[in-house]
Protein backbone atom coordinates (compact mmCIF):
# COMPACT_ATOMS: atom_id res chain seq x y z
CA UNK A 1 0.00 0.00 0.00
CA UNK A 2 1.45 3.37 -1.02
CA UNK A 3 1.60 6.04 1.66
CA UNK A 4 -0.04 9.45 1.36
CA UNK A 5 2.62 12.15 1.12
CA UNK A 6 2.49 15.46 2.97
CA UNK A 7 4.04 18.41 1.14
CA UNK A 8 5.05 20.41 4.22
CA UNK A 9 6.63 19.23 7.47
CA UNK A 10 4.43 18.92 10.53
CA UNK A 11 5.73 20.18 13.87
CA UNK A 12 5.46 17.40 16.47
CA UNK A 13 5.69 18.27 20.17
CA UNK A 14 6.10 15.35 22.54
CA UNK A 15 4.94 15.43 26.15
CA UNK A 16 4.77 13.62 29.46
CA UNK A 17 3.60 10.58 31.37
CA UNK A 18 0.70 8.45 30.10
CA UNK A 19 -0.09 10.71 27.20
CA UNK A 20 3.53 10.32 26.03
CA UNK A 21 3.03 6.53 26.01
CA UNK A 22 -0.22 6.93 24.05
CA UNK A 23 1.43 9.43 21.71
CA UNK A 24 4.03 6.86 20.69
CA UNK A 25 1.33 4.24 20.05
CA UNK A 26 -0.70 6.61 17.89
CA UNK A 27 2.29 7.58 15.81
CA UNK A 28 3.47 3.98 15.40
CA UNK A 29 0.10 2.42 14.61
CA UNK A 30 -2.12 5.14 13.10
CA UNK A 31 0.17 7.70 11.46
CA UNK A 32 3.50 6.38 10.18
CA UNK A 33 2.11 3.25 8.44
CA UNK A 34 -0.17 5.43 6.30
CA UNK A 35 1.54 8.79 5.81
CA UNK A 36 4.84 9.80 4.25
CA UNK A 37 5.61 12.90 6.27
CA UNK A 38 8.49 14.87 7.73
CA UNK A 39 8.13 15.63 11.41
CA UNK A 40 9.94 18.52 13.03
CA UNK A 41 10.26 16.95 16.48
CA UNK A 42 10.50 18.79 19.81
CA UNK A 43 10.57 17.03 23.16
CA UNK A 44 8.66 19.07 25.74
CA UNK A 45 8.84 16.31 28.32
CA UNK A 46 9.54 17.94 31.67
CA UNK A 47 13.06 16.51 31.93
CA UNK A 48 14.07 17.96 28.56
CA UNK A 49 12.48 21.30 29.38
CA UNK A 50 14.51 21.34 32.58
CA UNK A 51 17.74 20.34 30.80
CA UNK A 52 17.38 23.12 28.23
CA UNK A 53 16.18 25.74 30.75
CA UNK A 54 12.91 25.64 28.79
CA UNK A 55 14.50 26.89 25.56
CA UNK A 56 12.93 23.90 23.79
CA UNK A 57 9.45 25.33 24.40
CA UNK A 58 10.35 28.59 22.67
CA UNK A 59 11.96 26.69 19.79
CA UNK A 60 8.82 24.60 19.33
CA UNK A 61 6.60 27.68 19.23
CA UNK A 62 8.78 29.35 16.60
CA UNK A 63 8.71 26.16 14.54
CA UNK A 64 4.90 26.28 14.51
CA UNK A 65 5.13 29.90 13.42
CA UNK A 66 7.49 28.91 10.59
CA UNK A 67 5.70 25.78 9.35
CA UNK A 68 2.13 26.76 10.14
CA UNK A 69 0.79 23.60 11.80
CA UNK A 70 1.83 21.72 14.93
CA UNK A 71 0.49 18.81 16.96
CA UNK A 72 1.21 18.66 20.68
CA UNK A 73 1.09 15.98 23.36
CA UNK A 74 -0.07 16.90 26.88
CA UNK A 75 2.70 18.26 29.12
CA UNK A 76 3.35 18.83 32.81
CA UNK A 77 3.24 22.29 34.32
CA UNK A 78 5.20 21.55 37.50
CA UNK A 79 4.21 22.60 40.98
CA UNK A 80 6.40 22.21 44.06
CA UNK A 81 5.54 18.51 44.32
CA UNK A 82 6.57 17.90 40.71
CA UNK A 83 9.83 19.81 41.18
CA UNK A 84 10.74 17.32 43.87
CA UNK A 85 9.44 14.29 41.98
CA UNK A 86 11.41 15.08 38.80
CA UNK A 87 14.39 16.76 40.50
CA UNK A 88 13.84 19.97 38.55
CA UNK A 89 15.84 23.18 38.75
CA UNK A 90 12.63 25.18 39.26
CA UNK A 91 8.88 25.14 38.71
CA UNK A 92 8.89 25.96 35.01
CA UNK A 93 5.88 27.90 33.69
CA UNK A 94 3.14 26.41 31.53
CA UNK A 95 4.53 25.38 28.13
CA UNK A 96 1.09 25.94 26.64
CA UNK A 97 1.07 29.46 28.01
CA UNK A 98 4.48 30.14 26.48
CA UNK A 99 3.42 28.83 23.06
CA UNK A 100 0.18 30.82 23.18
CA UNK A 101 2.06 33.96 24.06
CA UNK A 102 4.51 33.60 21.18
CA UNK A 103 1.77 32.84 18.65
CA UNK A 104 -0.71 35.37 20.15
CA UNK A 105 -3.37 32.74 19.64
CA UNK A 106 -6.81 31.81 20.90
CA UNK A 107 -7.65 28.27 22.03
CA UNK A 108 -10.92 26.74 20.83
CA UNK A 109 -12.11 23.55 22.53
CA UNK A 110 -14.93 21.48 21.14
CA UNK A 111 -16.45 18.17 22.32
CA UNK A 112 -16.42 15.06 20.13
CA UNK A 113 -19.99 13.75 19.91
CA UNK A 114 -20.99 10.13 19.32
CA UNK A 115 -24.48 8.69 19.03
CA UNK A 116 -24.32 6.29 21.99
CA UNK A 117 -23.03 8.70 24.65
CA UNK A 118 -25.68 10.99 26.08
CA UNK A 119 -24.36 14.19 27.70
CA UNK A 120 -24.64 14.36 31.48
CA UNK A 121 -26.49 17.66 31.00
CA UNK A 122 -29.79 16.52 29.49
CA UNK A 123 -30.42 19.77 27.63
CA UNK A 124 -27.14 19.62 25.64
CA UNK A 125 -27.84 18.49 22.08
CA UNK A 126 -25.15 20.38 20.12
CA UNK A 127 -21.47 21.09 20.82
CA UNK A 128 -20.57 23.97 23.11
CA UNK A 129 -17.25 25.41 21.95
CA UNK A 130 -15.02 27.14 24.48
CA UNK A 131 -12.89 30.00 23.14
CA UNK A 132 -10.10 30.53 25.67
CA UNK A 133 -7.97 33.66 25.64
CA UNK A 134 -4.36 32.62 25.22
CA UNK A 135 -2.46 35.39 26.96
CA UNK A 136 -1.88 36.81 30.40
CA UNK A 137 -3.90 36.73 33.59
CA UNK A 138 -2.97 33.93 36.01
CA UNK A 139 -0.65 32.30 33.48
CA UNK A 140 1.72 35.26 33.39
CA UNK A 141 1.13 36.36 36.94
CA UNK A 142 3.83 37.27 39.44
CA UNK A 143 3.43 36.03 43.00
CA UNK A 144 4.86 36.89 46.38
CA UNK A 145 4.66 35.15 49.74
CA UNK A 146 4.32 37.77 52.46
CA UNK A 147 6.07 36.46 55.58
CA UNK A 148 5.66 39.45 57.91
CA UNK A 149 3.62 42.66 58.30
CA UNK A 150 4.05 45.20 55.54
CA UNK A 151 2.39 47.12 52.71
CA UNK A 152 1.99 45.73 49.21
CA UNK A 153 1.38 48.37 46.54
CA UNK A 154 0.70 48.37 42.82
CA UNK A 155 3.14 50.88 41.30
CA UNK A 156 2.89 52.28 37.76
CA UNK A 157 5.84 54.34 36.49
CA UNK A 158 4.81 55.71 33.06
CA UNK A 159 7.41 57.02 30.67
CA UNK A 160 7.56 60.78 31.10
CA UNK A 161 4.76 60.86 33.65
CA UNK A 162 4.09 60.90 37.36
CA UNK A 163 4.24 57.66 39.30
CA UNK A 164 0.91 56.19 40.44
CA UNK A 165 0.47 53.93 43.47
CA UNK A 166 -2.43 51.82 44.65
CA UNK A 167 -2.52 49.99 47.95
CA UNK A 168 -3.12 46.28 47.39
CA UNK A 169 -3.18 45.36 51.06
CA UNK A 170 -1.69 46.44 54.36
CA UNK A 171 -0.62 43.07 55.76
CA UNK A 172 -0.70 42.65 59.54
CA UNK A 173 0.72 39.14 59.25
CA UNK A 174 1.69 36.48 56.70
CA UNK A 175 -0.23 36.11 53.44
CA UNK A 176 0.12 35.94 49.68
CA UNK A 177 -0.24 38.37 46.80
CA UNK A 178 -0.40 38.14 43.01
CA UNK A 179 -0.11 40.62 40.17
CA UNK A 180 -1.63 39.89 36.74
CA UNK A 181 -1.82 41.82 33.51
CA UNK A 182 -3.15 41.77 29.97
CA UNK A 183 -2.66 43.78 26.77
CA UNK A 184 -5.21 45.65 24.67
CA UNK A 185 -3.58 44.18 21.55
CA UNK A 186 -4.02 40.63 22.81
CA UNK A 187 -7.59 41.18 23.97
CA UNK A 188 -8.45 42.63 20.55
CA UNK A 189 -6.84 39.68 18.76
CA UNK A 190 -8.81 37.35 21.01
CA UNK A 191 -12.09 39.08 20.22
CA UNK A 192 -11.41 39.06 16.48
CA UNK A 193 -10.43 35.38 16.50
CA UNK A 194 -13.63 34.48 18.32
CA UNK A 195 -15.73 36.53 15.92
CA UNK A 196 -14.06 34.89 12.92
CA UNK A 197 -14.62 31.41 14.37
CA UNK A 198 -18.28 32.15 15.22
CA UNK A 199 -18.93 33.47 11.73
CA UNK A 200 -17.20 30.53 10.03
CA UNK A 201 -19.16 28.00 12.12
CA UNK A 202 -22.36 30.09 12.15
CA UNK A 203 -22.54 29.84 15.93
CA UNK A 204 -23.85 32.43 18.38
CA UNK A 205 -21.04 34.08 20.34
CA UNK A 206 -21.17 34.59 24.09
CA UNK A 207 -18.60 36.47 26.13
CA UNK A 208 -18.46 36.48 29.93
CA UNK A 209 -16.43 38.13 32.67
CA UNK A 210 -17.28 39.73 36.04
CA UNK A 211 -17.15 43.43 35.25
CA UNK A 212 -19.53 44.28 38.11
CA UNK A 213 -16.66 43.41 40.45
CA UNK A 214 -13.61 44.03 38.25
CA UNK A 215 -14.64 47.46 37.02
CA UNK A 216 -11.41 48.14 35.12
CA UNK A 217 -9.65 44.85 34.31
CA UNK A 218 -12.70 42.80 33.28
CA UNK A 219 -14.49 45.89 32.04
CA UNK A 220 -11.74 46.42 29.46
CA UNK A 221 -12.41 42.96 28.00
CA UNK A 222 -16.12 43.75 27.84
CA UNK A 223 -15.48 47.09 26.09
CA UNK A 224 -13.20 45.56 23.46
CA UNK A 225 -15.63 42.73 22.66
CA UNK A 226 -18.50 45.22 22.40
CA UNK A 227 -16.55 47.40 19.97
CA UNK A 228 -15.31 44.52 17.82
CA UNK A 229 -18.70 42.82 17.54
CA UNK A 230 -20.44 46.12 16.80
CA UNK A 231 -18.02 46.72 13.92
CA UNK A 232 -19.08 43.42 12.34
CA UNK A 233 -22.77 43.53 13.13
CA UNK A 234 -23.73 43.25 9.47
CA UNK A 235 -21.75 40.01 9.14
CA UNK A 236 -23.47 38.61 12.24
CA UNK A 237 -26.87 39.48 10.78
CA UNK A 238 -26.00 37.92 7.43
CA UNK A 239 -24.87 34.71 9.14
CA UNK A 240 -28.01 34.63 11.26
CA UNK A 241 -26.07 34.62 14.55
CA UNK A 242 -25.91 36.93 17.55
CA UNK A 243 -23.49 38.23 20.16
CA UNK A 244 -24.34 38.21 23.87
CA UNK A 245 -22.47 39.55 26.85
CA UNK A 246 -23.34 37.87 30.15
CA UNK A 247 -21.86 38.02 33.62
CA UNK A 248 -19.92 34.80 34.04
CA UNK A 249 -22.11 33.41 36.81
CA UNK A 250 -25.23 34.07 34.72
CA UNK A 251 -23.62 32.45 31.68
CA UNK A 252 -22.63 29.39 33.71
CA UNK A 253 -26.20 28.99 34.96
CA UNK A 254 -27.73 29.47 31.49
CA UNK A 255 -25.28 27.00 29.94
CA UNK A 256 -26.66 24.23 32.15
CA UNK A 257 -30.09 24.49 30.50
CA UNK A 258 -29.10 25.54 26.97
CA UNK A 259 -29.23 23.08 24.04
CA UNK A 260 -25.74 24.15 22.93
CA UNK A 261 -24.52 25.13 19.50
CA UNK A 262 -22.70 28.30 20.59
CA UNK A 263 -19.17 29.59 21.13
CA UNK A 264 -18.47 30.74 24.68
CA UNK A 265 -15.49 33.11 24.82
CA UNK A 266 -13.73 33.24 28.17
CA UNK A 267 -10.61 34.71 29.71
CA UNK A 268 -7.54 32.52 30.20
CA UNK A 269 -8.22 30.87 33.56
CA UNK A 270 -12.00 30.66 33.19
CA UNK A 271 -11.55 29.11 29.75
CA UNK A 272 -9.23 26.50 31.25
CA UNK A 273 -11.78 25.60 33.93
CA UNK A 274 -14.96 25.64 31.86
CA UNK A 275 -13.43 23.65 29.00
CA UNK A 276 -13.00 20.81 31.51
CA UNK A 277 -16.55 21.32 32.80
CA UNK A 278 -17.97 21.17 29.28
CA UNK A 279 -15.81 18.17 28.35
CA UNK A 280 -16.98 16.25 31.42
CA UNK A 281 -20.58 17.25 30.78
CA UNK A 282 -20.44 15.89 27.25
CA UNK A 283 -18.83 12.66 28.42
CA UNK A 284 -15.12 12.72 29.12
CA UNK A 285 -12.05 14.93 29.11
CA UNK A 286 -10.74 12.42 26.61
CA UNK A 287 -13.46 13.52 24.17
CA UNK A 288 -12.52 17.19 23.75
CA UNK A 289 -10.51 18.69 20.89
CA UNK A 290 -8.32 21.75 21.32
CA UNK A 291 -6.80 24.01 18.69
CA UNK A 292 -4.71 27.14 19.17
CA UNK A 293 -5.27 29.58 16.30
CA UNK A 294 -3.02 32.62 15.81
CA UNK A 295 -4.15 35.83 14.09
CA UNK A 296 -1.62 35.05 11.34
CA UNK A 297 -3.10 31.64 10.60
CA UNK A 298 -0.86 29.23 12.49
CA UNK A 299 -2.48 26.23 14.17
CA UNK A 300 -1.49 23.99 17.07
CA UNK A 301 -3.66 20.96 17.83
CA UNK A 302 -3.65 19.06 21.12
CA UNK A 303 -5.84 17.13 23.54
CA UNK A 304 -7.72 19.27 26.04
CA UNK A 305 -6.75 17.08 29.01
CA UNK A 306 -3.59 16.54 31.03
CA UNK A 307 -0.96 13.82 31.22
CA UNK A 308 -3.16 11.24 33.03
CA UNK A 309 -0.74 10.94 35.91
CA UNK A 310 -2.54 8.18 37.85
CA UNK A 311 -2.61 5.85 34.84
CA UNK A 312 1.06 6.52 34.22
CA UNK A 313 1.97 5.31 37.71
CA UNK A 314 0.00 2.12 37.04
CA UNK A 315 1.81 1.73 33.73
CA UNK A 316 5.16 2.04 35.50
CA UNK A 317 4.12 -0.81 37.81
CA UNK A 318 3.51 -2.98 34.77
CA UNK A 319 -0.29 -2.87 35.15
CA UNK A 320 -2.64 -2.70 32.18
CA UNK A 321 -4.31 0.67 31.75
CA UNK A 322 -7.46 1.75 29.96
CA UNK A 323 -6.69 5.34 29.04
CA UNK A 324 -8.87 7.24 26.59
CA UNK A 325 -6.75 8.20 23.55
CA UNK A 326 -9.50 9.81 21.49
CA UNK A 327 -8.53 13.46 22.06
CA UNK A 328 -4.87 12.69 21.35
CA UNK A 329 -5.84 10.94 18.11
CA UNK A 330 -8.02 13.89 17.14
CA UNK A 331 -5.08 16.22 17.81
CA UNK A 332 -3.19 14.35 15.08
CA UNK A 333 -6.17 14.26 12.73
CA UNK A 334 -6.87 17.97 13.23
CA UNK A 335 -3.28 18.84 12.36
CA UNK A 336 -3.26 16.48 9.37
CA UNK A 337 -6.55 17.84 8.03
CA UNK A 338 -5.35 21.42 8.41
CA UNK A 339 -2.02 20.59 6.76
CA UNK A 340 -3.90 19.11 3.81
CA UNK A 341 -6.18 22.15 3.64
CA UNK A 342 -3.28 24.61 3.66
CA UNK A 343 -1.22 22.59 1.18
CA UNK A 344 -4.11 21.97 -1.20
CA UNK A 345 -3.78 18.18 -0.85
CA UNK A 346 -7.30 16.79 -0.42
CA UNK A 347 -6.06 13.23 -0.06
CA UNK A 348 -4.27 14.27 3.14
CA UNK A 349 -7.40 15.96 4.46
CA UNK A 350 -9.45 12.86 3.60
CA UNK A 351 -7.05 10.67 5.56
CA UNK A 352 -7.59 12.79 8.68
CA UNK A 353 -11.35 12.58 8.21
CA UNK A 354 -11.18 8.82 7.66
CA UNK A 355 -9.16 8.27 10.83
CA UNK A 356 -11.68 10.31 12.82
CA UNK A 357 -14.51 8.25 11.36
CA UNK A 358 -12.74 5.04 12.36
CA UNK A 359 -12.44 6.28 15.95
CA UNK A 360 -16.12 7.21 16.12
CA UNK A 361 -17.14 3.91 14.49
CA UNK A 362 -15.24 2.00 17.16
CA UNK A 363 -16.97 3.90 19.96
CA UNK A 364 -20.40 3.49 18.37
CA UNK A 365 -19.68 -0.24 18.05
CA UNK A 366 -19.01 -0.40 21.80
CA UNK A 367 -15.23 -0.62 21.55
CA UNK A 368 -14.22 1.86 24.24
CA UNK A 369 -11.90 2.54 27.15
CA UNK A 370 -13.09 2.23 30.73
CA UNK A 371 -14.02 5.89 31.27
CA UNK A 372 -16.69 5.81 28.57
CA UNK A 373 -18.50 2.60 29.62
CA UNK A 374 -20.73 4.21 32.32
CA UNK A 375 -21.75 6.93 29.86
CA UNK A 376 -22.95 4.63 27.10
CA UNK A 377 -26.40 3.31 26.21
CA UNK A 378 -26.43 0.41 25.73
CA UNK A 379 -23.40 -0.36 27.87
CA UNK A 380 -20.77 -2.52 26.20
CA UNK A 381 -20.05 -5.87 27.90
CA UNK A 382 -16.44 -4.92 28.58
CA UNK A 383 -13.91 -2.14 28.15
CA UNK A 384 -10.68 -2.24 26.17
CA UNK A 385 -7.17 -1.48 27.30
CA UNK A 386 -5.28 1.56 26.06
CA UNK A 387 -3.50 -0.46 23.40
CA UNK A 388 -6.51 -2.61 22.44
CA UNK A 389 -8.54 0.48 21.55
CA UNK A 390 -5.78 1.93 19.38
CA UNK A 391 -5.32 -1.49 17.73
CA UNK A 392 -9.05 -1.62 16.95
CA UNK A 393 -8.88 1.81 15.31
CA UNK A 394 -5.79 0.74 13.34
CA UNK A 395 -7.61 -2.35 12.08
CA UNK A 396 -10.58 -0.32 10.83
CA UNK A 397 -8.23 2.23 9.28
CA UNK A 398 -6.35 -0.47 7.37
CA UNK A 399 -9.64 -1.89 6.07
CA UNK A 400 -10.79 1.56 4.93
CA UNK A 401 -7.79 2.05 2.65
Amino acid sequence: MSKIKLKTPLVEIDGDEMTRIIWSMIKEKLILPFLDLELKYFDLGISERDRTDDRVTTEAAYAIRDYGVGVKCATITPDAERVTEYHLKKAWPSPNGRIRSILDGTVFRKPILVSNITPAIRSWKKPIVIGRHAYGDLYRGVELVVDRPGRVELVYSPEGGAEARLLVHDFKGPGIVMGIHNLDKSIRSFARSCITYALSEKMDLWFSVKDTISKKYHARFKEVFAAETAARRAEFDAAGISYRYLLIDDAAAQTMKHPGGFLWALTNYEGDVFSDVVASGFGSLGMMTSVLVSPNGQFEFEAAHGTVRRHYYEHLKGNTTSTNSVASIFAWTGAIRKRGELDGTPEVTRFGETLERCVIDCIEAGIVTKDLVPLMEPRPPRHRSTEEFIDAVAERLAQSE
